[in-house]
Protein backbone atom coordinates (compact mmCIF):
# COMPACT_ATOMS: atom_id res chain seq x y z
CA UNK A 1 0.00 0.00 0.00
CA UNK A 2 3.09 2.36 0.37
CA UNK A 3 4.69 1.65 -2.72
CA UNK A 4 4.10 5.00 -4.22
CA UNK A 5 6.26 6.52 -1.72
CA UNK A 6 8.79 3.64 -1.43
CA UNK A 7 12.77 4.47 -2.60
CA UNK A 8 14.22 2.34 -5.61
CA UNK A 9 15.77 0.04 -3.35
CA UNK A 10 12.41 -0.60 -1.60
CA UNK A 11 10.28 -0.94 -4.89
CA UNK A 12 12.69 -3.42 -5.46
CA UNK A 13 12.42 -5.12 -2.37
CA UNK A 14 8.30 -5.34 -2.17
CA UNK A 15 8.18 -6.87 -5.62
CA UNK A 16 11.19 -9.14 -4.69
CA UNK A 17 9.41 -10.46 -1.78
CA UNK A 18 6.12 -11.04 -3.39
CA UNK A 19 8.00 -12.87 -6.36
CA UNK A 20 9.45 -15.72 -4.51
CA UNK A 21 6.29 -16.85 -3.58
CA UNK A 22 5.39 -17.54 -7.13
CA UNK A 23 7.74 -20.66 -6.92
CA UNK A 24 5.76 -22.15 -3.84
CA UNK A 25 2.30 -21.86 -5.85
CA UNK A 26 3.70 -23.65 -8.41
CA UNK A 27 5.37 -26.05 -6.59
CA UNK A 28 1.53 -27.05 -5.09
CA UNK A 29 0.37 -28.31 -8.65
CA UNK A 30 3.68 -29.83 -9.95
CA UNK A 31 1.40 -33.32 -10.01
CA UNK A 32 -1.10 -31.51 -12.43
CA UNK A 33 1.79 -30.37 -14.59
CA UNK A 34 3.72 -33.81 -14.74
CA UNK A 35 0.10 -35.06 -16.02
CA UNK A 36 0.12 -32.66 -18.57
CA UNK A 37 4.08 -33.69 -19.39
CA UNK A 38 3.00 -36.68 -20.67
CA UNK A 39 -0.50 -35.30 -22.18
CA UNK A 40 1.52 -33.66 -24.58
CA UNK A 41 4.26 -36.06 -24.99
CA UNK A 42 2.10 -38.41 -25.73
CA UNK A 43 -0.03 -36.13 -28.41
CA UNK A 44 3.31 -35.07 -29.85
CA UNK A 45 4.09 -38.70 -30.71
CA UNK A 46 0.71 -39.54 -32.15
CA UNK A 47 1.57 -36.49 -34.56
CA UNK A 48 -0.38 -34.20 -32.52
CA UNK A 49 0.11 -29.96 -31.90
CA UNK A 50 0.08 -28.11 -28.31
CA UNK A 51 -1.61 -24.87 -29.21
CA UNK A 52 -1.83 -22.34 -26.62
CA UNK A 53 -4.86 -19.50 -26.31
CA UNK A 54 -4.84 -16.75 -24.62
CA UNK A 55 -5.25 -12.76 -24.26
CA UNK A 56 -3.53 -9.74 -23.38
CA UNK A 57 0.01 -10.79 -21.26
CA UNK A 58 -1.41 -14.57 -20.87
CA UNK A 59 -1.57 -14.90 -25.10
CA UNK A 60 1.95 -12.82 -25.30
CA UNK A 61 3.15 -16.04 -22.93
CA UNK A 62 1.51 -18.53 -25.07
CA UNK A 63 3.36 -16.91 -28.25
CA UNK A 64 6.53 -16.94 -26.52
CA UNK A 65 6.39 -20.45 -25.49
CA UNK A 66 5.97 -21.39 -28.32
CA UNK A 67 8.31 -19.57 -30.35
CA UNK A 68 11.22 -20.56 -28.44
CA UNK A 69 10.40 -24.52 -29.44
CA UNK A 70 11.96 -24.57 -32.63
CA UNK A 71 15.65 -23.10 -32.13
CA UNK A 72 15.78 -24.73 -28.67
CA UNK A 73 14.43 -28.13 -29.77
CA UNK A 74 14.67 -28.05 -33.59
CA UNK A 75 10.56 -28.78 -33.52
CA UNK A 76 8.89 -27.66 -36.39
CA UNK A 77 7.13 -24.58 -35.83
CA UNK A 78 3.54 -26.12 -36.37
CA UNK A 79 3.96 -28.35 -33.71
CA UNK A 80 3.79 -25.44 -30.80
CA UNK A 81 1.53 -22.49 -31.56
CA UNK A 82 0.36 -19.85 -29.91
CA UNK A 83 -2.86 -17.78 -30.38
CA UNK A 84 -4.24 -14.51 -28.94
CA UNK A 85 -7.24 -12.98 -28.83
CA UNK A 86 -7.27 -9.27 -31.52
CA UNK A 87 -4.71 -11.85 -33.67
CA UNK A 88 -1.00 -10.68 -34.39
CA UNK A 89 -1.54 -6.81 -33.96
CA UNK A 90 -2.27 -7.92 -30.14
CA UNK A 91 1.12 -8.51 -29.85
CA UNK A 92 2.23 -5.49 -29.29
CA UNK A 93 -0.70 -3.50 -29.06
CA UNK A 94 -3.96 -4.18 -27.40
CA UNK A 95 -6.76 -4.80 -29.14
CA UNK A 96 -9.71 -3.50 -26.63
CA UNK A 97 -12.87 -5.66 -26.89
CA UNK A 98 -10.98 -8.95 -28.68
CA UNK A 99 -10.71 -10.69 -25.77
CA UNK A 100 -14.58 -10.11 -24.49
CA UNK A 101 -16.70 -12.44 -27.50
CA UNK A 102 -16.10 -16.43 -26.95
CA UNK A 103 -16.81 -16.72 -30.92
CA UNK A 104 -13.85 -14.94 -31.31
CA UNK A 105 -11.71 -18.15 -29.34
CA UNK A 106 -14.24 -20.38 -31.49
CA UNK A 107 -12.96 -19.28 -34.87
CA UNK A 108 -9.62 -19.45 -33.64
CA UNK A 109 -9.50 -22.78 -33.13
CA UNK A 110 -11.43 -23.33 -36.76
CA UNK A 111 -8.72 -21.21 -38.72
CA UNK A 112 -6.38 -23.75 -36.49
CA UNK A 113 -7.99 -26.52 -37.72
CA UNK A 114 -7.95 -28.04 -34.85
CA UNK A 115 -8.35 -32.14 -34.06
CA UNK A 116 -6.91 -34.41 -32.10
CA UNK A 117 -4.60 -35.51 -30.70
CA UNK A 118 -3.66 -31.98 -30.38
CA UNK A 119 -4.03 -30.33 -26.77
CA UNK A 120 -5.24 -27.05 -26.42
CA UNK A 121 -4.05 -25.18 -23.74
CA UNK A 122 -6.26 -22.04 -22.16
CA UNK A 123 -4.27 -19.03 -20.21
CA UNK A 124 -6.37 -16.82 -18.39
CA UNK A 125 -5.17 -15.12 -15.36
CA UNK A 126 -8.47 -14.40 -13.84
CA UNK A 127 -9.85 -17.67 -15.29
CA UNK A 128 -12.59 -15.69 -17.09
CA UNK A 129 -11.78 -14.51 -20.64
CA UNK A 130 -14.43 -15.25 -22.49
CA UNK A 131 -11.99 -15.38 -25.90
CA UNK A 132 -9.94 -18.35 -24.02
CA UNK A 133 -13.56 -19.91 -22.56
CA UNK A 134 -14.87 -20.21 -26.55
CA UNK A 135 -11.60 -21.74 -27.78
CA UNK A 136 -11.53 -24.45 -24.89
CA UNK A 137 -15.35 -25.46 -25.53
CA UNK A 138 -14.60 -25.72 -29.27
CA UNK A 139 -11.77 -27.72 -28.66
CA UNK A 140 -13.67 -29.78 -25.73
CA UNK A 141 -16.28 -30.43 -28.76
CA UNK A 142 -14.13 -31.68 -31.51
CA UNK A 143 -12.76 -34.12 -28.59
CA UNK A 144 -9.38 -32.60 -27.81
CA UNK A 145 -7.72 -32.36 -24.12
CA UNK A 146 -8.24 -29.39 -23.28
CA UNK A 147 -5.92 -27.54 -20.04
CA UNK A 148 -6.38 -24.35 -18.35
CA UNK A 149 -3.64 -22.14 -16.61
CA UNK A 150 -5.15 -19.61 -14.48
CA UNK A 151 -3.91 -17.96 -11.58
CA UNK A 152 -6.74 -18.03 -9.47
CA UNK A 153 -8.51 -20.75 -6.97
CA UNK A 154 -9.85 -23.81 -8.40
CA UNK A 155 -12.89 -22.96 -7.31
CA UNK A 156 -13.43 -19.99 -9.23
CA UNK A 157 -13.66 -21.56 -12.22
CA UNK A 158 -16.71 -22.39 -14.47
CA UNK A 159 -15.30 -24.33 -16.94
CA UNK A 160 -14.91 -27.84 -17.29
CA UNK A 161 -11.19 -29.07 -18.69
CA UNK A 162 -9.52 -32.09 -18.56
CA UNK A 163 -6.62 -30.87 -16.84
CA UNK A 164 -6.91 -27.85 -14.58
CA UNK A 165 -3.21 -25.75 -13.37
CA UNK A 166 -4.66 -23.66 -10.94
CA UNK A 167 -1.54 -21.54 -9.54
CA UNK A 168 -3.51 -18.73 -7.31
CA UNK A 169 -0.18 -16.36 -6.58
CA UNK A 170 -2.36 -14.06 -4.65
CA UNK A 171 -2.84 -10.23 -5.53
CA UNK A 172 -0.36 -8.21 -7.34
CA UNK A 173 1.81 -5.77 -6.23
CA UNK A 174 0.35 -2.97 -8.17
CA UNK A 175 -3.43 -4.23 -8.24
CA UNK A 176 -4.36 -5.84 -10.70
CA UNK A 177 -1.62 -6.31 -13.00
CA UNK A 178 -1.18 -9.60 -13.83
CA UNK A 179 1.95 -8.65 -15.93
CA UNK A 180 3.96 -9.41 -12.71
CA UNK A 181 3.04 -12.33 -10.15
CA UNK A 182 0.39 -13.81 -12.41
CA UNK A 183 2.55 -13.88 -15.77
CA UNK A 184 6.00 -15.43 -13.74
CA UNK A 185 3.47 -18.40 -12.73
CA UNK A 186 2.68 -18.79 -16.45
CA UNK A 187 5.75 -18.91 -17.84
CA UNK A 188 7.17 -20.86 -15.62
CA UNK A 189 3.96 -23.73 -16.14
CA UNK A 190 4.94 -22.96 -19.57
CA UNK A 191 8.53 -23.66 -19.71
CA UNK A 192 7.78 -26.98 -17.56
CA UNK A 193 4.98 -28.52 -19.88
CA UNK A 194 7.15 -27.67 -23.52
CA UNK A 195 10.54 -28.77 -21.53
CA UNK A 196 9.41 -31.90 -20.01
CA UNK A 197 7.60 -32.69 -23.24
CA UNK A 198 10.50 -31.94 -25.41
CA UNK A 199 12.62 -34.19 -23.38
CA UNK A 200 10.50 -36.66 -23.34
CA UNK A 201 10.96 -36.58 -27.02
CA UNK A 202 15.20 -37.17 -26.38
CA UNK A 203 15.51 -33.61 -27.36
CA UNK A 204 17.95 -33.44 -24.80
CA UNK A 205 21.36 -35.39 -23.86
CA UNK A 206 22.04 -35.44 -20.16
CA UNK A 207 21.13 -31.75 -19.94
CA UNK A 208 22.08 -30.11 -23.41
CA UNK A 209 20.09 -29.13 -25.96
CA UNK A 210 21.19 -31.73 -28.72
CA UNK A 211 18.28 -31.45 -31.54
CA UNK A 212 19.03 -27.31 -32.41
CA UNK A 213 17.70 -26.43 -36.03
CA UNK A 214 21.35 -24.38 -37.15
CA UNK A 215 19.35 -21.30 -38.52
CA UNK A 216 22.18 -18.96 -37.93
CA UNK A 217 26.22 -18.98 -37.06
CA UNK A 218 25.76 -18.84 -33.23
CA UNK A 219 23.92 -22.21 -33.18
CA UNK A 220 26.12 -23.62 -35.69
CA UNK A 221 29.17 -22.60 -33.39
CA UNK A 222 26.78 -24.18 -30.24
CA UNK A 223 26.23 -27.56 -31.96
CA UNK A 224 30.22 -27.63 -32.51
CA UNK A 225 31.20 -26.89 -28.81
CA UNK A 226 28.59 -29.68 -27.92
CA UNK A 227 30.19 -32.21 -30.13
CA UNK A 228 33.54 -30.95 -29.15
CA UNK A 229 32.60 -31.86 -25.21
CA UNK A 230 30.95 -34.85 -25.50
CA UNK A 231 33.04 -36.39 -28.18
CA UNK A 232 36.70 -34.85 -27.28
CA UNK A 233 37.21 -34.04 -30.74
CA UNK A 234 38.93 -31.43 -32.07
CA UNK A 235 36.76 -27.86 -33.65
CA UNK A 236 37.68 -28.65 -36.75
CA UNK A 237 36.73 -32.27 -36.93
CA UNK A 238 33.05 -31.35 -35.14
CA UNK A 239 32.91 -29.11 -37.84
CA UNK A 240 33.23 -32.04 -40.81
CA UNK A 241 31.17 -34.36 -38.49
CA UNK A 242 28.48 -31.91 -38.50
CA UNK A 243 28.79 -31.86 -42.31
CA UNK A 244 28.52 -35.28 -42.80
CA UNK A 245 25.91 -35.94 -40.47
CA UNK A 246 24.21 -33.22 -42.77
CA UNK A 247 23.87 -30.57 -39.68
CA UNK A 248 22.05 -33.05 -37.49
CA UNK A 249 23.97 -32.72 -34.11
CA UNK A 250 22.64 -35.50 -32.56
CA UNK A 251 23.93 -37.82 -35.09
CA UNK A 252 27.02 -36.39 -35.22
CA UNK A 253 27.45 -37.36 -31.83
CA UNK A 254 26.83 -40.58 -32.29
CA UNK A 255 29.48 -41.08 -35.44
CA UNK A 256 32.22 -39.36 -33.33
CA UNK A 257 31.26 -41.27 -29.83
CA UNK A 258 30.99 -44.52 -31.50
CA UNK A 259 32.76 -44.32 -34.87
CA UNK A 260 29.89 -44.80 -36.96
CA UNK A 261 29.06 -43.23 -40.33
CA UNK A 262 26.07 -41.00 -40.87
CA UNK A 263 23.50 -43.69 -41.63
CA UNK A 264 23.85 -46.06 -39.00
CA UNK A 265 24.13 -43.47 -36.70
CA UNK A 266 21.21 -42.14 -37.96
CA UNK A 267 18.94 -45.86 -38.02
CA UNK A 268 19.95 -46.57 -33.99
CA UNK A 269 18.27 -43.04 -33.75
CA UNK A 270 15.37 -43.82 -35.45
CA UNK A 271 15.64 -47.53 -33.49
CA UNK A 272 15.16 -45.64 -30.25
CA UNK A 273 13.10 -42.40 -31.03
CA UNK A 274 15.84 -40.02 -31.17
CA UNK A 275 17.32 -40.73 -27.49
CA UNK A 276 21.11 -40.32 -27.51
CA UNK A 277 21.66 -41.79 -24.59
CA UNK A 278 19.23 -45.37 -25.26
CA UNK A 279 20.96 -45.35 -28.09
CA UNK A 280 24.50 -45.55 -26.83
CA UNK A 281 23.26 -47.64 -23.86
CA UNK A 282 22.04 -50.08 -26.49
CA UNK A 283 26.00 -49.78 -28.33
CA UNK A 284 27.54 -50.22 -24.92
CA UNK A 285 25.36 -53.37 -24.42
CA UNK A 286 26.83 -55.62 -27.05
Amino acid sequence: MGIDLASPLEIAEIINREDQKVAESVEQRLDVIAEVIELVSDAFQLGGRLLYFGAGTSGRLGILDAAECPPTFGSPPEQVQGFIAGGKEAMFVAQEGAEDDPENGIQAIDKAETAPPDVVCGLAASGRTPYVHGALNEAKKRGCKTVFVTTVPAEQIDIKVDYLIDVPVGPEVIMGSTRMKSATAQKMVLNMITTGAFVRQGKIYENVMVDLMLTNKKLVERAKRIITIFADVDYERAGQLLEASGGHVKTALLMALKNLNASDAKKLLSEHNGFVRKALLQIDSK
